[in-house]
């Protein structure tokens, strides 16, 4: 007839089972509630955890694979160098317009080669500051995506 409800019992994790799987997380911590020796709550580091890491592995994989999508339409001439420094920094064109003060078809236009190439060292100065890096290496692409997944393991390992 109708279904029984699961038991009404709490999830706890203990002090001692707080994941420390190292991974993704670039060196950085983050605070798990735990449960300690006498019953207690408790906030515990963690280094990480097996699904996250898997998890933010295949959204940094997935983001390497657009870093190599735009470098062929950069190098076929359909794209601007700002389409693969938005792409790095996990941009889109509103979110850039957003973050530049400039409107969003304005971006749109800046990511035509043409236009890119005639703007302003005002307009470039703009970009560069917002991706921290200078306006030679905002007017450049590299040959080859410069993210590495690798990198970024605090461990060390390749996960």
């Amino acid at each position: 007839m109708g279904m029984n409800p699961l038991p009404s019992r709490k999830l706890v994790m203990k002090k001692e089972d707080v994941p420390q799987h190292g991974g993704l997380t670039a060196g950085c911590r983050e605070v798990n509630y735990a449960v300690d020796a006498d019953g207690n709550y408790s906030l515990e580091l963690s280094v990480g955890w097996e699904a996250k890491n898997a998890t933010l592995r295949q959204a940094w994989e997935a983001i390497v694979e657009r870093l190599h999508l735009v470098l062929e339409e950069i190098n076929a001439g359909h794209k601007s160098p700002l389409a693969y420094h938005m792409v790095k920094n996990q941009m889109d064109v509103s979110l850039l317009a957003q973050y530049s003060g400039f409107a969003r078809w304005r971006v749109r236009r800046h990511l035509k080669p043409q236009v890119f190439k005639r703007l302003r060292s005002a307009v470039l100065t703009v970009y560069a500051d917002l991706f921290r890096i200078s306006i030679a290496q905002l007017q450049q692409v590299p040959d080859q995506p410069d993210l590495c997944i690798e990198d970024m393991s605090s461990s060390g390992t390749p996960l």
